[in-house]
């Protein structure tokens, strides 16, 4: 890969950044790099085009998040409400940003939900707000660019109002092309406790999350499909605990999707799956009775020092989720 001008001699310095020659790859289908921006974001490349950026400098919300999400042939694969308004686009839950991480009640504390959710009118609700966390970022531990890959390597703390922190948060993401041209995400996020003890609750609105463009969704009436890797479609594919989901429709008038992978190596495999017909996908481990509707609670107890891992391949495919062989893709990721 040739260094662009989009990596500084200092910057590489600074947060480790590395950019390894792509010569030294006998083939590849494309060609990364990575960018950090003056507002600290860090911006993901494929063939000088932007694929992502992690965005880390949004005062308004209280997460870390991906977008823009460009997929196969330029074609933006998530909402763009709250952070763009789009004719025509639905604006409901602002907090379900493109694709983030949250916790409705970590400690008692909600990094779900955030101050545009519980404003109306203008005005906060004091009582809703007071018990928003916020996800810090904290460092950038590894960006590294090579041939048809990229790794990003960042870490955060979970804060509470008064500014104590309760949780450490490291996610490795690594990118990828297939074969068949899917743009490919694979997210570790690893949660660990540094006060004496912290409980993440079993509620519903937990997870790794994808909000999905708006014309994919089956709400928007275009043909959109909720499949998971039982069958189950739609409304059915709620609650259940599968391998894999798939939300595929039409945006700019062609048929996409986006697919969510559930490793076995991840905490509580599989996981119950929170999806609705309104274009949210959201794996959550945490809510055996909320979600998956099972006798005893999910709630998880982790002490100082202790951590659980969660492991996710996201897929930004053409087609549906047979033309994307998603079935075949999980059993590549898993095995």
């Amino acid at each position: 890969m040739k260094i662009t001008s989009r990596l500084s001699v200092s910057l590489v310095l600074a947060v480790g950044f590395s950019v390894i020659n792509s010569t030294q790859v006998a083939s590849v289908a494309a060609e990364f790099s990575i960018m950090q921006e003056p507002t600290g974001d860090i911006a993901i490349y494929i063939d000088d085009q932007l694929f992502t950026r992690y965005v880390t400098s949004d005062t308004v919300t209280n997460k870390c998040y991906f977008w823009p999400i460009i997929g196969p042939g330029g074609i933006k694969m998530t909402r763009a409400y709250p952070m763009q308004d789009i004719e025509g686009e639905k604006q409901d839950h602002p907090h379900h940003r493109s694709v983030c991480f949250g916790l409705h009640s970590a400690d008692g504390f909600n990094t779900w939900h955030e101050v545009l959710t519980f404003t109306k009118n203008g005005k906060v609700d004091p009582h809703k707000a007071a018990h928003l966390g916020q996800q810090v970022h904290t460092k950038v531990s590894k960006a590294e660019a090579s041939g048809n890959s990229a790794t990003l390597v960042v870490e955060s703390e979970n804060v509470a109002p008064k500014g104590e922190s309760y949780m450490r948060q490291t996610r490795t993401m690594d990118f990828h092309v297939a074969d068949n041209g899917s743009r490919v995400m694979d997210i570790e996020i690893v949660l660990q406790g540094i006060q004496d003890t912290i409980t993440i609750h079993d509620m519903k609105d937990s997870g790794l999350t994808v909000r999905v463009a708006h014309s994919m969704c089956v709400d928007a009436g275009q043909g959109g499909c909720i499949i998971n890797s039982n069958g189950d479609t739609d409304g059915d594919a709620w609650g259940k605990r599968v391998s894999w989901v798939d939300f595929n429709g039409l945006v700019e008038g062609k048929t996409m999707g986006v697919a969510m992978l559930n490793h076995p190596d991840s905490f509580r495999y599989p996981t119950p799956w929170h999806v609705r017909s309104y274009g949210l996908f959201t794996a959550n481990p945490f809510a055996l009775k909320e979600v998956a509707g099972e006798k005893d609670s999910g709630d998880v107890d982790l002490g100082k020092g202790q951590s659980i891992t969660l492991r996710h391949r996201i897929i930004f495919h053409e087609g549906d989720e047979k033309t994307a062989k998603i079935a075949e893709a999980w059993q590549a990721y898993a095995h």
